[in-house]
């Protein structure tokens, strides 16, 4: 089929085997790859209720349909399989320059299952796979082990002209819950604990080389597209603004409207957020406009720092998440100290969102009296330790490595802790951008932003912030588009750009499929039942889908408030939507 490679490597870790598996063409026209197809591979394969430790959990790399060609925003990788940090479905994408080495492959998708008897790096091309024993990786941190990898195991030779690879540091041999998937240094699969599964099949890394490359359904039509998108879309305001600043714009903007969370989730606001901001950052250091292959937005900062005690460290960030988490949260001060703390996270491989709350969740605590942990709000010496404790699993570090319900559970503070389905929310205060609470409570992977990026419209003004009737219809709109984004696993911040009718365009130009509106929201529709289905039958309650109490019971400062009533009504106005009875479950297959 164009747009497919029409082929899925299965690889049998325990027994060291593999076998290329033929694609139908109905199944892709029904699923669209990456995501869609993903998803349906979990449900066929993954035994129910498996530990997401076990040899028996599948661990599936994709791309899109996107990836490797002509088509802008393209170049990313999913990584999708049962969250050991949840217990519930579990996706997390990546860009830079590897997802077209992992393309190149010629693959669909790629899947893991079982375990290795020691440590292995795989090296992956077109016709399989080589397995190499690792034991002097293990150990290593990303960035090494990422540049050994490739040294030592690549191959060197015709047909193998693209070559990444991914790897796990530290905090994923050590099991830590929230470990990262990176590639490209600093660009990482980084939510719900997919390098951890990663670590419990004791991979280290993965090589992907080849030459492979789509067919698409009309390639001159393609290029054509490809030439009239960016001539339209450089000069386009987002575009523009991504490229000046990155994501650390959304921390003045966040802080002004009273919807950056601060000092553990009791502030929307902070007082030093200059000091933390963007226009700061840029301004004191060499920061790049750097961008992911087959990209003309550039957000990523690459970075030396000018100033501080870490001067001269080099890296690609912060991103705004990490500047809430560790700025806002843990109420950090100095923009050098939260690029040390984001290097350090990468080095180790862990999730700097939920790092960074589970960080301040102990801060809190102590300011309340309720555990004696030398951990104070501001204090950088003190979180670093702290990481390198939890990648290690060393004392209080072993706790938290296990993520916030188990460490909440064991401290009694499970009243304090901010989470859903056991996923930290990112840096949007639901109290204000209630839409986001609504994306944070029906995201199958947990408080997570990304599903909808629902910040967007509501500080847009496209629809009131504080407007509860009717939202959930504009939610689901946007919620539909940007699975079909995971489908072609497209970058988000293209969303301005690839309207349904771009997205048509783009479509039909590469898979020759019929790709209206409507076709496309009926197979968006489909994988998000696939996803809920295969989180109830993992266990999901009704009761998952709500925000923590205490985002309901204590209000911001200014007085604003996010009621219980309020999450009720958008949660029961959206299953109606979905199709879904009143417990959340899809009532047909459609």
């Amino acid at each position: 089929m164009f747009g497919f490679y029409n082929r899925i490597l299965t690889i049998d870790l325990s027994a060291a085997t593999f076998v290329i598996e033929p694609l139908e063409d109905e199944v892709l026209a029904e699923s669209f790859g990456g995501k869609g197809l993903a998803t349906r591979l979990l449900l066929e394969r993954n035994p129910v209720g498996v530990d997401a430790l076990a040899p028996e959990n599948h661990l599936i790399f994709a791309t899109g349909s996107f990836c490797g060609g002509r088509l802008w925003g393209g170049s990313r990788y999913g990584v999708f399989t049962k969250s050991p940090l949840t217990g519930f479905y579990s996706e997390s994408y990546s860009g830079g320059k590897v997802p077209e080495a992992i393309d190149a492959t010629g693959f669909d998708a790629i899947i893991l299952h079982g375990k290795s008897p020691l440590p292995t790096v795989l090296s992956i091309h077109p016709d399989g796979v080589v397995f190499h024993a690792a034991k002097e990786l293990w150990g290593m941190e990303t960035f090494a082990a990422e540049e050994a990898a490739v040294q030592r195991f690549a191959h060197n030779q015709e047909g193998f002209a693209k070559r990444g690879a991914v790897v796990i540091g530290p905090a994923g041999e050590k099991l830590v819950r929230y470990a990262i998937i990176a590639n490209d240094k600093w660009r990482c699969a980084g939510r719900t604990g997919v390098g951890t599964v990663m670590g419990a099949k004791l991979v280290k890394a993965i090589i992907f080389q080849g030459d492979r490359k789509r067919r698409y359904a009309d390639p001159e039509g393609i290029a054509e597209y490809a030439k009239i998108f960016s001539k339209t879309h450089m000069e386009h305001p987002g575009v523009k603004a991504y490229k000046k600043m990155g994501t650390t714009m959304m921390v003045t903007l966040m802080n002004k409207v009273g919807a950056f969370p601060a000092r553990y989730w009791n502030q929307g606001s902070c007082d030093h957020v200059e000091e933390i901001s963007g226009e700061r950052y840029h301004e004191e250091h060499e920061v790049k406009p750097h961008a992911c292959a087959k990209c003309f937005m550039a957000c990523g900062r690459m970075t030396t720092l000018r100033k501080g005690r870490h001067k001269d460290l080099q890296l690609e960030g912060p991103e705004y998440e990490t500047i809430y988490s560790f700025g806002g949260l843990c109420m950090i001060t100095e923009m050098e100290e939260i690029a040390y703390l984001n290097d350090l996270c990468d080095r180790l491989g862990m999730d700097t969102i939920t790092a960074g709350n589970l960080c301040a969740l102990v801060m809190e605590a102590k300011t309340k009296g309720r555990l004696d942990y030398p951990l104070e709000y501001g204090d950088a010496d003190q979180v670093a330790a702290l990481i390198g404790k939890i990648a290690a699993r060393e004392d209080i570090g072993n706790i938290l490595a296990d993520g916030i319900i188990a460490a909440s559970k064991q401290w009694g503070l499970s009243d304090l802790a901010i989470h859903v389905k056991g996923l930290e929310p990112a840096g949007y205060d639901p109290r204000v951008l209630k839409g986001m609470g609504l994306t944070f409570g029906t995201s199958p992977r947990g408080a997570c932003h990304l599903r909808t990026t629902f910040y967007k419209p509501e500080l847009s003004g496209m629809i009131p912030a504080d407007q509860i009737k009717d939202k959930a219809a504009m939610l689901i709109d946007f919620e539909n588009r940007l699975n079909i984004f995971d489908t072609l696993i497209l970058c988000r911040f293209y969303r301005d750009l690839y309207s349904w009718a771009e997205l048509e365009k783009a479509i039909t130009l590469a898979t020759g499929l019929p790709a209206t509106k409507e076709d496309l929201e009926k197979i968006a529709t489909r994988i998000v039942n696939m996803t809920r289905r295969f989180n109830i039958r993992e266990g999901l309650q009704p009761e998952d889908d709500h925000l923590p109490p205490r985002l309901h019971k204590e209000k911001l400062p200014d007085g604003r408030s996010l009621t219980a009533s309020e999450m009720a009504y958008l949660l029961g106005d959206y299953y109606c939507l979905r199709g879904w009875n009143t417990l959340g479950v899809p009532e047909e297959r459609r």
